[in-house]
């Protein structure tokens, strides 16, 4: 089991695009989203951003229906990763990811697919995210952190009521 994880916080994303070229930079030298492990999704109808990111599932369904066995979690991160000598691109890993996660390069590259792999455990989208949308979290401490973000975001569109709820390790005004 993965025991950290980057942790997306869509109200926060501002749609910059630098975790992006981060990633990009990182693993392929070059500052282009189409090289991206992470993708910004704008939804531009309705003003706002939501950055998609591996979650390195438990029981991975990327990793159970790849046929050379490709994927397969990493003993020293935890995370799902790619090994590209053995990917044969068959995109099945793309057809079953829950979250969408999983993006292939432009034709002509090293690698067949882009799939997160924690950059060995210092996400450099993570380090470059100056709104903090994208933390990197134990994941034991998940639940508590969407827990609090949901609290303030009830407290900012219900503002005005005066009773204290305590919440996580913190007591906000609703």
């Amino acid at each position: 089991m993965v025991e950290m994880m980057i942790s997306v916080d869509p109200e926060r994303c501002t749609g910059c695009r630098m975790c992006e070229m981060a990633c990009s930079l990182f693993h392929h030298g070059v500052c282009g989203p189409a090289y991206s492990r992470i993708r910004i999704h704008k939804v531009e109808d309705h003003g706002f951003s939501i950055p998609v990111v591996c979650q390195h599932c438990a029981d991975a369904p990327c990793a159970a229906v790849c046929p050379p066995r490709a994927l397969r979690e990493d003993p020293a991160t935890g995370a799902v990763a790619c090994d590209d000598s053995a990917c044969v691109g068959c995109r099945l890993c793309f057809l079953v990811c829950p979250v969408g996660a999983i993006y292939f390069p432009p034709p002509g590259g090293r690698v067949k697919i882009l799939k997160c792999d924690l950059c060995g455990g210092d996400p450099q989208c993570v380090r470059v995210c100056e709104p903090e949308a994208l933390r990197f979290i134990r994941v034991d401490q998940a639940h508590r952190y969407r827990s609090n973000a949901l609290v303030e975001h009830y407290a900012a569109s219900h503002g005005g009521k005066e009773t204290d709820r305590k919440r996580g390790d913190y007591t906000v005004k609703v």
